[in-house]
């Protein structure tokens, strides 16, 4: 019972405004050559940084100052505005669904009522 209603709820999901529009910016986003383009290079710079770190290094001033340059000219790119925009506001959905599974859970804690 538990699987299905999750299933169900997923469904919902998938067919909100909010998960639609995250959905279709995102296609958008790819299919904007220059912002993809752009979001490959931060990927790269972002990969390395990590390596480094992971090497026990420190990714260096330049790369930082590349990253934020990447940023601020992806920024300006209407299909980027979308996508973060459209993000945020299923995150938002996101947070009140958690918010209402949390007040189910409180409400089926109290409950002396069994369902099967």
């Amino acid at each position: 019972m538990l699987e299905d209603k999750a299933k169900d709820l997923g469904r919902t999901i998938g067919q909100s405004a909010e998960y639609k529009a995250v959905k279709k910016s995102s296609e958008a986003l790819n299919e904007d050559r220059e912002s993809s383009t752009l979001l490959r290079q931060m990927e790269n710079i972002r990969q390395e940084a990590q390596s480094m770190l992971d090497r026990g290094q420190q990714p260096t001033q330049e790369m930082e100052v590349q990253l934020d340059g990447l940023l601020e000219q992806v920024q300006t790119h209407e299909a980027y505005q979308r996508a973060v925009s459209a993000q945020d506001n299923f995150d938002k959905l996101m947070l009140r669904v958690n918010a209402w599974i949390a007040d189910g859970i409180k409400a089926g804690a109290t409950s002396s009522i069994i369902l099967g």
